[in-house]
Order: structure tokens, then sequence, then C-alpha cells
């Protein structure tokens, strides 16, 4: 192998590496995002499950839960996501909502709960 050949393999290299730093930069900031909505949403998911306690209503809700599957999986066909996997992320979190909700409705209904 002769000595410009072996240079321009070390710049495609590096421009490999520095593309492969960027987007993971990229996907970094996307995580990021993600957190900070996941955090924001189960702020609001904790709100719903108070007032399911104050007014003794059931922790789940399968048809608003099924609504919700119909929906994602309609955003994710047209993000060109894979409709399964939107399902089972969504399947998850709905899952520790319920679970929080649960433990809402126990705090509440034990005694000398405000």
């Amino acid at each position: 192998m002769n000595d410009t050949v072996a240079i321009d393999q070390t710049i495609q290299a590096q421009g490999a590496q520095e593309t492969l730093l960027g987007l993971r930069r990229s996907i970094d900031n996307i995580d990021a995002a993600l957190i900070y909505m996941l955090a924001e949403r189960f702020r609001h998911t904790q709100a719903v499950g108070e007032l399911k306690a104050r007014h003794d209503m059931p922790p789940a809700d399968p048809a608003r839960e099924a609504q919700q599957v119909a929906r994602l999986r309609e955003l994710a066909e047209a993000a060109r996501l894979d409709p399964d996997f939107a399902e089972k992320f969504l399947a998850f979190i709905i899952k520790e909502v319920i679970r929080h909700h649960e433990a809402i409705a126990r705090k509440s209904a034990a005694p000398g709960a405000v």
C-alpha cells in the first residue's frame, strides 16, 4: 500500500469518526429530551391519579388505553416508526402509570389520609 492510499484511508477514518461523534451527540440530545418529556408526562399522570383517588375513580381506564394504543399506532406509522414498538413502549408507560395511580389510591384510602 502506498503512502497516498494510507493517508486517504486515515482521513476517511477520521471523517467517519467525526460523523459518528456528531450523530451520537444528536442521539444524546434526543435522549435528554425524551427524559424531560417523560418527566412532564408523569407529572400530569400523577395529577390524574390524585384526581381519580379523590373521586373514587378506578386507576385504570381500559377504554382510554385502547384509544391511546390506536392513536399512537397511527402516529407511529405516520412517523415511520414500527407501530408494534410504539405499542410496547406505550404499554410499559401505561403499566407504570396504573401502578402509580394504585399507590395514590391506597395512600388516600389509608386511615388518616387527607
